[in-house]
C-alpha cells in the first residue's frame, strides 16, 4: 500500500521549530529528535528535553546529543529536494557574508587523470560515529527455570553502527551475568 507523506509528517518534523529535521539530532537520554540548531539553541537556555521535560544533564546538556544520520537520510529521500534546497541555502549565508563554504564531512569522489572517480581509501574502511545507534533495553519477561540475573542499570546502550545482534546479546550475557545456554 502506498503511504502519504503526511502520515509520516509527524516523525519527520522537529517539534521546536515545527519544520522538517535538518541535522537530526537525538538526546541519547530519551531519544528525543530535533533539528541540530534548534536542540542547541533550547540548551542555552534548559537542560531539558522540550519534548518530556526529563533532565538531559545537569551543567552539558550538549554531551548527551547525537546526530542521527539514518534519520536524516530517511527525511532527505521522503521530502523532495529539501536537501539541495538545505545545501543551497547554507552556500548561500556563506557567500553573502564572505566566508568560505565548508566542506562536506564526508569525502566526496575525487577525479582522476583518466576523469574516473576514486574514492579516498580511507573513508572505505571507516564506519562514521553518525551510523552509530542508541538501543532501548527492556525487560519482557523469563521462562521458568531461566535463574536469576542481574538487571541492567541503564536502559539505553550506544552501539557502532558496525554492531551485529550477536555483540548485543555478548554484551547482554555479561552485563547481567547469563550463562551461555540461557537464550
Amino acid at each position: 500500500r502506498l503511504i502519504n507523506l503526511s502520515e509520516l509528517t509527524p516523525y519527520i518534523l522537529c517539534s521546536i521549530c515545527k519544520g522538517y529535521l535538518i541535522d537530526a539530532t537525538t538526546i541519547t537520554e530519551c531519544l528525543h529528535t530535533f533539528c541540530k540548531s534548534c536542540i542547541v539553541r533550547h540548551f542555552y537556555y534548559s537542560n531539558r528535553c522540550p519534548k518530556c521535560n526529563i533532565v538531559v544533564h545537569q551543567t552539558q546538556p550538549l554531551y548527551n546529543i547525537r546526530l542521527d544520520r539514518q534519520l536524516q537520510d530517511i527525511v532527505y529521500k521522503l521530502v523532495i529536494n529539501l536537501e539541495e534546497r538545505e545545501k543551497k541555502q547554507m552556500h548561500d549565508f556563506y557567500k553573502e557574508r564572505g566566508l568560505e563554504v565548508p566542506k562536506p564531512a564526508v569525502p566526496q569522489p575525487v577525479p582522476s587523470s583518466k576523469g574516473r572517480s576514486k574514492k579516498v581509501l580511507e573513508s572505505v574502511f571507516r564506519i562514521p560515529p553518525e551510523l552509530d545507534m542508541s538501543l532501548l533495553l527492556e525487560f519482557i519477561g523469563a521462562n521458568e527455570g531461566t535463574g536469576h540475573f542481574k538487571p541492567l542499570e541503564k536502559k539505553f546502550v550506544r552501539v557502532s553502527g558496525e554492531a551485529t545482534i550477536g555483540h548485543v546479546e555478548k554484551f547482554l550475557r555479561r552485563k547481567m551475568g547469563l550463562d551461555p545456554a540461557c537464550q
